[in-house]
């Protein structure tokens, strides 16, 4: 049972950590797409939605070309400042951070081409920064369709098991998360741990769905 509660706590760390960075370049990305216009546009987009269809353990892969200790991003790492990110919980978050990043990207993108654009230019004609226009304008009236996104990039981060086993292993109270520790159970044949740990999983992805739907203002007819 403590061993439950570990994984589901870490699980919620790193869902946490993961989605905070969704949000920080899956709102500054979408708002890019949506109102810049500039040469492999297209392309940027269809690279940065990837993860939404291909394999996690492929992500899961290339993430291990990427930061494991011969890869550039690793290598530059561990010989500049001695970090070694694979098998450990930090990558857990990269590896779900990128798996749920096009829920926040896509999301962002379209609440920002709802905004009317004539709202922002007037907002500009009266003396208002580009920052100013973006903090009040354009994100209160977009504010909805980033929450969606975001939560549910949290609750994709919070399932997400492919890439996080392939770079951050499964070591207990340190890189197992909740749905890491159901397939380990599976395999051992611990068919209660199994259950306890699903029932946790399915309750806690089924509360921030409906906190979803609380926090998501619908428009009335």
């Amino acid at each position: 049972m403590e061993s439950a509660w570990i994984a589901l706590s870490l699980s919620l760390k790193v869902a946490l950590w993961a989605t905070v960075l969704d949000v920080v370049f899956g709102v500054a990305l979408g708002y890019l797409l949506a109102r810049a216009r500039f040469p492999g546009r297209d392309m940027l987009d269809a690279i940065l939605t990837l993860p939404m269809v291909m394999p996690p353990t492929v992500l899961g892969y290339y993430l291990l070309v990427l930061i494991g200790r011969n890869g550039p991003i690793g290598h530059w790492l561990q010989q500049h400042f001695g970090i070694n990110l694979i098998f450990t919980w930090q990558a857990a978050v990269i590896a779900a951070a990128v798996v749920a990043f096009p829920l926040v990207l896509k999301a962002a993108r379209s609440a920002f081409e709802t905004v009317d654009t004539q709202l922002e230019d007037a907002a500009r004609v009266l003396g208002v920064s580009g920052t100013g226009v973006f903090l009040r304008v354009t994100m209160p009236l977009a504010w909805r369709g980033v929450l969606a996104g975001t939560l549910l990039a949290f609750a994709r981060s919070m399932g997400e098991f492919g890439a996080t086993l392939m770079v951050a292993g499964s070591i207990p109270g340190k890189t197992q998360t909740l749905s890491i520790a159901v397939y380990e159970a599976v395999q051992a044949g611990q068919d209660d741990t199994a259950n306890l740990l699903v029932i946790i999983t399915s309750v806690t992805c089924v509360a921030v769905l409906v906190l979803a739907n609380k926090l998501t203002p619908t428009r009335q007819p």
